[in-house]
């Protein structure tokens, strides 16, 4: 694909307003190979001879090296730079040298673990594996198999959820695996953050306990895309020593980095045109000139509407196009997402709208280009979802379209930062008391928990299991805990994909209450609530009532041009302040706090429009969660130069907290809705103004720790921000925030601007 031309093609088209705003070209890049200390099985080097792979990329030969030494090996290197090698083939020699030798691969999705399967037969072949000496055990295995798979797997490939729910609870049916075990592969560790990576660090935990049991101690092999600190977050995951190799020395066809910012629609608000408006002829011309394109959205309903538009389009202009382009995400059914993934990698479909579900390395063919819809929230993520094209060595594409708030707008003013920007810190969080409670109990459920577990777990271990048995949920005898009468099988009840193992389900009311899709009960109050419209597979349904008792909403498929956009008010109280510091002018505190958060009503938005159609008032339950939050004081300075302007505190407070929100996932790897905040003029219980940011989870996962580290940081950058914008009084690229409960109101960014001066002493 010559990439200059076509975007030289976009320029001469009447849609184009001048939105690209910079090109990085991204050169082409030789590889770099390595050595092995010593050559390879002669049946393995066969089989990479006749893949025609004659010689190892550095960072592949590194890691096989330390892994054949025992050590344990965490590989940070980008999408599609061979990372599977670093563990197929270790693993593939330890079966050839000890058939008694045993291996478990754990990737975070069913689909990645069916792609490596795939890559791992190919690799095996004849002469190495013989049937039923690999397999994949999940949620979809077939009872009938799993039995002989026990028996006969030396290579099984999983994910944690089923470490967790199938394995580990029943370790002596799984004992052949676990006394042999000589690698264990943790494929994609980047995703293992926030909550899920707080659960699967204590999966790990409880792996390696059940191992010891049967004298085995495995080595790990761990690989992730870029992060800020690989080798750290490996070690969190898995509690023991891990050498890092980062060096990459594959080959790179080059790439043409392209940031394409929405034109203004409105001067005097500084107001851009959605990023959904902007994808859609975008990603048309893309499939119209047959180049195979992947576009990335941020939530589900944007996935759906994005295929929408398009698919929409296509018919008008070349209808026989339409159907080669389909939408995919998280909460389709299994069958669904496989069928969508093979028509990918066989050339059936020219695109796909994704969410995240499709950044992980599995293998969709060659893609020419990549669309973005919106920074994705990290840089480790923006090169990632990036990587998926190109992957073929060839020359690729990648357009990232700016959306309207603070974070997308910094780089689109400043796109060489984000190019020279450090990675992010991969946060979790196993002592989270939500998730380790769980944990113990799981875990006593499978071994009696004993003093010396505390070198496993760590040293809130007694705590918790006295915690546990106030509870009823453990007993102690013998200086063991043991799981009380009465509890059974407590893994099911730990979801860990969240702190909170409730779901909602949504039927469709016109067909047989047939379920269509489930919602984590975190979020359902604001995506699902009465008179919501809920997109599922380009249709949409609006939600006639919500079974709050009964975890249910019910819907009907419906045809509106509106989507919708709930509101609520979130109150913030300081249960124990931890720490505190001076950061520049004034005092900043770290410590836990009790969030109530209520869901009062919500917004119609016309689609494309995106103006205001309605606002319904709604009386929904408050939800109450402890979390870690940080916040920090106002120095007096500002606070009289704010009140001699006659400018408005609360409005600059605001418009502060949601603009230094927005610009932390610079520093933590999260995503804005991960964190909360709340701004007062005078707090209830310190009676001073205060700005407070806190972790959007129960017992938090480690974002506003990262934040109080680098508060100082925030500030500056955030200050950029608001004075960098050209708008007059604040919008959606600077201080306004699209989940604001109280519709953006009041704000005011003169006032910000002296704070945030303020804070950081000018």
């Amino acid at each position: 694909m010559d990439t200059t031309a076509f975007l030289d093609h976009l320029r001469s088209l009447a849609f184009f307003q001048g939105q690209i705003v910079h090109v990085e070209k991204l050169p082409f890049r030789e590889a770099k190979y390595g050595d092995l200390d010593r050559p390879l099985p002669p049946e393995l080097q066969d089989r990479l001879n006749s893949a025609g792979i004659s010689r190892l990329f550095i960072h592949q030969a590194r890691a096989i090296n330390v892994a054949r030494q025992g050590g344990n090996v965490m590989v940070a290197t980008p999408s599609a730079s061979g990372k599977t090698l670093c563990y197929n083939l270790p693993v593939l020699e330890s079966l050839l040298q000890d058939p008694s030798s045993r291996a478990l691969y754990l990737f975070p999705t069913k689909a990645l673990a069916q792609d490596q399967l795939r890559s791992l037969l190919q690799l095996g072949g004849p002469g190495i594996l013989k049937p039923g000496d690999v397999a994949t055990f999940d949620g979809d295995t077939p009872q009938d198999q799993r039995s002989l798979i026990k028996k006969r797997g030396r290579i099984i490939l999983s994910n944690p959820d089923m470490l967790h729910l199938g394995i580990l609870p029943n370790f002596n049916g799984w004992s052949r695996l676990l006394r042999n075990l000589g690698y264990v592969v943790l494929d994609e560790a980047h995703v293992y953050r926030g909550v899920f990576g707080s659960h699967v660090a204590c999966i790990m935990r409880r792996l390696r306990r059940i191992c010891a049991y049967f004298g085995s101690h495995p080595r790990f092999i761990t690989c992730s895309a870029t992060i800020a600190n690989p080798g750290e977050h490996a070690e969190s995951l898995v509690g023991v020593p891990f050498n890092l190799v980062d060096e990459d020395g594959s080959p790179y066809g080059g790439k043409e980095f392209v940031f394409w910012n929405p034109p203004v629609i409105d001067e005097v608000k500084n107001v851009r045109r959605s990023a959904n408006s902007e994808a859609t002829p975008l990603l048309t011309e893309l499939v119209t000139h047959g180049i195979r394109s992947l576009a990335f959205a941020k939530t589900r309903r944007l996935v759906e509407l994005i295929y929408i538009y398009v698919r929409d389009r296509l018919k008008e202009e070349n209808r026989s196009l339409a159907s080669r382009i389909k939408p995919y995400r998280a909460g389709y059914l299994a069958e669904d997402r496989r069928q969508i993934e093979k028509e990918l990698f066989r050339g059936d479909l020219l695109a796909a709208v994704a969410t995240t579900a499709l950044e992980l390395g599995i293998d969709i063919g060659g893609l020419d280009a990549t669309v973005l819809v919106g920074y994705p929230g990290s840089i480790s993520s923006t090169w990632q979802q990036a990587g998926r094209s190109g992957r073929r060595g060839t020359p690729s594409l990648t357009f990232l379209i700016g959306l309207d708030n603070p974070l997308d707008q910094y780089f689109m003013r400043n796109p060489w930062d984000f190019f020279r920007r450090r990675f992010e810190h991969a946060l979790t969080n196993m002592a989270n008391p939500h998730i380790l409670g769980a944990h113990l109990l799981c875990a006593a459920w499978e071994r009696p928990l004993a003093a010396g577990n505390e070198a496993i777990f760590g040293a809130g271990l007694e705590a918790m299991a006295l915690e546990l048995e106030q509870k009823g949920l453990l007993k102690r005898k013998d200086q063991k805990w043991y799981v009380a009468p009465g509890v059974s099988y407590p893994a099911t009840r730990v979801n860990i994909r969240s702190v909170s193992s409730a779901s909602y389900v949504i039927r469709d009311a016109a067909a047989h209450n047939r379920v269509i899709e489930t919602v984590e009960a975190s979020v359902a109050f604001s995506q699902i609530h009465p008179g919501a419209v809920y997109l599922h597979q380009g249709e949409s349904y609006l939600i006639t009532d919500l079974d709050i008792p009964g975890k249910t909403a019910y819907a009907r498929q419906t045809d509106v041009n509106y989507y919708t956009h709930a509101r609520e008010i979130t109150e913030i109280s300081i249960s124990k302040e931890w720490q505190h510091k001076p950061a520049g002018k004034t005092e900043v505190y770290l410590g836990q706090a009790q969030v109530k958060k209520t869901v009062v009503g919500f917004r119609k938005k016309v689609q494309f429009s995106e103006e205001t159609a309605g606002d319904e008032e709604l009386d929904l339950p408050t939800q109450t969660f402890e979390t870690v939050a940080l916040w920090f004081d106002i120095p007096d300075a500002a606070l009289k130069r704010i009140l001699q302007e006659n400018l408005d505190l609360a409005g600059g407070l605001h418009a502060a907290e949601h603009a230094s929100i927005g610009l932390l996932p610079l520093f933590a790897l999260c995503d804005r809705n991960d964190i909360g905040g709340v701004s007062t003029a005078s707090h209830w219980e310190t009676g001073k103004p205060q700005i407070f940011i806190y972790d959007g989870y129960p017992g938090g996962i480690g974002i506003a720790e990262k934040g109080y580290e680098l508060v100082q940081e925030l500030w500056e950058a955030t200050l950029n921000l608001v004075k960098s914008c050209p708008c007059e009084e604040g919008c959606p690229s600077c201080i306004q925030s699209p989940k604001c409960g109280n519709n953006n109101e009041p704000l005011d960014k003169k006032a910000a601007v002296i704070l945030l001066q303020g804070l950081l002493g000018r």
